[in-house]
């Protein structure tokens, strides 16, 4: 494998519901099809020996078994809702296989919250066996790196809430937003690959639904734009697929590609 090649895997690509949501029998979420089987949003991004997840949900333990993941040196979170962090608890094993603290990356208001959720893993007295993690906070467009990777924080509005995008490479993470400031399309400019939000089809307060997610495909234009937190209200993943332009597809739970750094 060349060194310059990031891998990405599309660890989950639905909702803070999942696809199949509880109660539901509509037509996506009775589907048959794996396309159709979405657990809570979440990508692994590798590089090299160097393991990067970003948001780590309620499925996180469902996702690392079924994707094999070997190791996490890093968690980047884009905000604090629970279906980007209820997982936290479920990064031990790493821990104990790797020896090590694994650090968390996020805005500081996020590091709060989840210091305050999970009190247990950040008293002065931790609980035994509790996870082993430290707290890294990072600001938009201030560029850092973990291990071989490169990454650039990204300003993003969720509704009223600021969460962060990310760029590694000539790749793009964009999940629950509604709105990309104006500053951030200098930081999205030659993408190969862009993942970005796209919810359902009618408006949404806090996030893209498809026609706002191809108005943002064709402004940052990037080679290969793939949907993701994807409800069972957007349609079957064949019926989506069918109605969009080559350069757009929605993204499936362990699609996995490889981009250029």
């Amino acid at each position: 494998m060349s060194e310059n090649v990031l891998t990405v895997t599309m660890l989950g690509t639905g909702t803070s519901q999942g696809i199949p949501v509880i109660g539901c029998s509509c037509a996506v979420c009775t589907s048959p099809f794996p396309e159709d089987k979405r657990l809570r949003t979440s990508i692994y991004v590798t590089r090299e020996s160097t393991k990067i997840l970003i948001d780590i949900g309620p499925d996180f333990r469902q996702q690392a078994l079924i994707n094999g993941l070997s190791g996490v040196d890093a968690i980047l979170m884009t905000h604090e809702h629970s279906d980007h962090t209820a997982g936290i608890d479920d990064i031990r094993p790493f821990n104990f296989l790797q020896r090590k603290e694994i650090p968390i990356f996020s805005l500081k208001r996020v590091q709060e919250d989840i210091h305050k959720r999970f009190a247990y893993i950040f008293s002065d007295c931790p609980y035994p066996g509790a996870p082993k993690l430290s707290s890294q906070v990072i600001e938009p467009f201030q560029k850092f790196h973990i291990g071989s990777i490169d990454i650039i924080p990204l300003d993003i509005l969720h509704g009223e809430l600021p969460i962060l995008g990310f760029r590694m490479g000539n790749f793009a993470y964009i999940t629950d937003a509604s709105l990309i400031p104006n500053t951030s399309y200098h930081y999205l400019d030659g993408l190969e690959v862009l993942i970005i939000n796209a919810l359902q089809h009618h408006k949404h307060y806090s996030h893209f639904n498809l026609d706002e997610a191809i108005v943002q495909a064709r402004k940052i234009k990037a080679k290969q734009t793939i949907l993701t937190h994807i409800s069972h209200h957007l349609g079957t993943f064949q019926d989506v697929k069918a109605s969009l332009p080559s350069d757009i597809t929605p993204g499936y739970d362990g699609l996995t590609f490889q981009v250029h750094c």
